[in-house]
Formats: C-alpha cells, structure tokens, sequence
C-alpha cells in the first residue's frame, strides 16, 4: 500500500536563453507559448482527484518568473485551484536574478510562496559570462533585499569547478555567497552533459575541465567552511541553516511519493513512476488536442524500487538504517545489496556503524559512481 502523495512538482520550461551547460527541458525566447503552455497546465490538473492536499509545492524550470506578470498570476491561481496547501507548507519557486521585478515577487507572495530558490550560480563577472548566464553580481544585490521582505526562506544555487577556475577564485566566490546569508546553499560541480552546448564545446577541445583533483579540493573547502559556520550538510550537495532544509527534495530522498506536471516532468504516485514528452511543443499539442502527455510509463518491481529508495537515502548525510529499511521495503538490506556493501565499507566510502549505513566524506567525493553497483 502506498501512501498518498503530497507534494507536487511543475516545470516550467521556458527561460530568456538556454545556458550553455543546461540539459534540462527548457525553451528560449518563446512568449508565445505562454498561454498556450498555461492552457495545457489547466487541462492536466483535471486528471487529478479533486483539489490535492499538499505539505510542499515546487515549482521549477526553465525559470518560472520568465511568465508575464499576469501569467505568473494566472499559474498561481491554478495551483491554488489543484491543490490546497496544508498547514507549515513549503512552496518554493526558482527564479534568476535578472528579469525579477517588485510586482512579480508581490504576485508570489500574495499567492502564498514562501521559499524562493534563486539561479545565483556565482558572483564573479568572468565566471558567469563563460556559464553564459544573463545576469551579473548587482543584479543578485539588488534583489536580495526584496525576497528576505516577502518570503521566509532563500535558497541559493552555485556552481564550482568552471573550467579555467582556481581552488582560490572559488573560495572567494563561496564566501562572497555566504556573505549575503542565504537560507540554504546548493552546490554543484560543472558537469558536461550530453545534449548541452558545453559538451559539443568539451568534445572540439574549446573546454577544459578542471582537475579531478581540484574539483575534490574546492567540495572539501567548501564543505569545511560550511561546516565551521554551522550550516547542515544533509545532503550530497545541499547544505541549510536551521529549519531550512528543502522539504520538497526531502520527499524525493526519502523515496516517497509525489505529483508532477509541465513538459519533462516526472511523478510517482501509487507505485507507477510517468514522465511527460520532454518536448514543449509536444507537451502542448498532446494535451490540448485531449491526449496523455506521458511519454514513458513504469510499474517498479518491489526489489527495483527498494534498490532505488537505498540509493536516494544513501544520498542524506544521515544515512538509512537496516530496520528502518526492513521496515518500508519488506527486504533486509544486506540480502540486497550485501556485496557493494561490504565492497564500499572496506573502501572507505560507506560506515556501517550501529545498524545505520551512511556515506564517508571519502564517499560523498565519489558516490554517483557507486549508485549503479546498488541499482
């Protein structure tokens, strides 16, 4: 038996321009598609049962606030139409700095948004021109401000290991970020992903990625001065001051259930994991001719799933223990997965201590690939 889902994710595909190693589902220069794109949401809430009790909302693209003002209306009202927020929500919306004006954060506040997760990436002028990211260091300034007025919590995204990037520019660049007390921090290492520009870029020699080793260099200077400072590191690449923790992820880690709609999105309710077309046009003209927008459709075995939810709580800091385990898979862990276990704890990169398996810090440098032997 499942439990219900309550959480909900949107996509909102479209951006000004589409950055240079972005590989998400994403639409640029194209405001036509707005309503159209609006239209289509509306049409898919009504395959839900009824107004949705939901503890956390997310709505996350693309960039969400790149909708006209009376569109960003428009999409508030129909959330608060599919789904009724319960009490001590979380509804996050990501946005970037650029494009974000006083009326807009009024629309989100006014409509309930309490979390805000801001595209920052750096604050280093040459460092963002290469990421070809349209905003620039005042532009994060000026806004600042006019999100702590409305909201309870700010999450900011960076991005360490841009080529050309020395250990010391990047601690200069997560300084200057923690120096704007943020609420939450995620980090991440520039990856080149087939589809994204940069890859077609690395594959003609125009990129260099940076050492292996500097790479693992700037993650521990960043994890130790987090650390030092009092931030949780609860996840792989998330770290949260007190009571700031992404609850909306947390559901995605703790291998439970939620909603998802918008082009590309995935849900999982009642056992059965859909993704929608991943292409925007697509997306629209399936759904408003009255067709399913699901391009892919799975029931996960008992075993596949229990694999799965492992691999996502191995990813909280904290671990999963083997009854808690036993307990919401049905399976004993080490009949499982017993020899990578064991292979990964004689490594260094899991700790097996009191019945609670958890990643090392030599393990957080290496896990993605350590999850296949799990999976």
């Amino acid at each position: 038996m499942f439990a219900p889902a309550r959480a909900a994710y949107i996509h909102v595909p479209f951006c000004l321009r589409r950055c240079g190693y972005c590989n998400f589902t994403v639409v640029a220069g194209r405001p036509e598609l707005h309503q159209a794109y609006l239209q289509a949401l509306e049409r898919e809430f009504q395959t839900l049962p009824g107004p949705v009790p939901v503890d956390t909302l997310y709505v996350g693209g693309g960039t969400p606030t790149q909708l006209r003002a009376r569109e960003l209306s428009e999409l508030c009202r129909l959330l608060r139409t599919a789904f009724i927020p319960q009490s001590g929500y979380e509804w996050t919306v990501e946005a970037n700095p650029d494009g974000l004006d006083r009326v807009k954060l009024d629309i989100l506040c006014e409509a309930g948004v309490n979390r805000i997760s801001l595209g920052v990436q750096s604050l280093q002028p040459g460092k963002l021109q290469l990421l070809e990211r349209a905003h620039r260091a005042p532009d994060v300034l000026r806004i600042l401000p006019l999100l702590r007025a409305r909201f309870r919590s700010v999450s900011l995204d960076l991005i360490c290991a841009v080529p050309g990037e020395s250990l010391a520019a990047w601690q200069a660049d997560l300084l200057a970020a923690v120096a704007l007390d943020p609420d939450h921090l995620s980090i991440y290492s520039l990856t080149f992903e087939k589809g994204s520009l940069f890859w077609g870029r690395l594959q003609r020699g125009q990129l260099q990625p940076v050492a292996e080793e500097t790479e693992r260099a700037m993650l521990e200077a960043a994890w130790d001065h987090l650390a030092a400072t009092g931030w949780d590191h609860y996840e792989v690449s998330n770290f949260a001051r007190p009571a700031h923790r992404s609850r909306h992820n947390e559901v995605y880690w703790r291998g439970e259930s939620y909603w998802a709609f918008g082009p590309g999105a995935t849900r999982y309710v009642d056992g059965w994991r859909e993704t929608n077309h991943r292409s925007t046009t697509t997306y629209l003209r399936r759904v408003l001719s009255g067709q399913s927008p699901v391009a892919e459709r799975e029931k996960l075995a008992p075993v596949d799933r229990a694999r799965e939810m492992l691999v996502f709580r191995l990813r909280m800091l904290e671990g999963i223990s083997r009854v808690e385990f036993r307990q919401r898979t049905g399976l004993e862990l080490d009949d499982l997965v017993g020899v990578p276990l064991r292979k990964f704890v004689d490594l260094g990169l899991l700790q097996d201590q009191h019945g609670c398996i958890r990643l090392t810090r030599a393990g957080l440098l290496v896990s993605d690939a350590m999850w296949p032997e799990f999976l």
